[in-house]
């Protein structure tokens, strides 16, 4: 299992990985452009991918401009194997260096995902988008987190 950031030849890896999901699935795929990713892991934040024998099994992507998580994904044949978190971790790791602004993340009400985003000390804030939970993490948060040792 290989951790690493993200680059344009894995962007076709990704989108395969963000349209395996059984949950927070894209009403219409083509919403999320190959062009979208590249400018999401060059310009606006970076993204992050675990390799598994050479395959792309789970991404993360931050963006700075609007402060929050684009993505992070694993694929369902890789779930619970620590790999969400670890890319979490990283990605949290890498935004808290660079701002202390805190990131924000929408995801659907009732799934995997929102359990994984409290479990993992973040804050309820309200709702987004089409009756997404929106949740927040601080910097001090995070931090705490980290010294103190409670990994995700």
């Amino acid at each position: 299992m290989t951790f690493r950031e993200a680059n344009k030849a894995d962007i076709k890896q990704i989108q395969i990985v963000r349209n395996s999901v059984a949950e927070n699935t894209l009403s219409n795929p083509d919403l999320v452009t190959d062009d979208d990713c590249l400018d999401f892991i060059t310009k606006r934040g970076k993204g992050w991918v675990c390799e598994i024998d050479n395959k792309i099994v789970g991404f993360s992507i931050v963006d700075l401009k609007e402060h929050n998580i684009w993505a992070l994904f694993v694929h369902p044949f890789y779930s619970e194997k620590g790999i969400g978190r670890k890319l979490h971790d990283i990605m949290l790791d890498w935004y808290f260096n660079q701002t202390y602004q805190n990131v924000w993340l929408g995801t659907a009400p009732n799934t995997r995902a929102e359990m994984f985003y409290r479990k993992a000390g973040w804050t309820e804030v309200g709702t987004h988008g089409k009756g997404e939970i929106k949740f927040e993490m601080t910097f001090e948060n995070w931090k705490g987190n980290r010294t103190a040792g409670n990994d995700v």
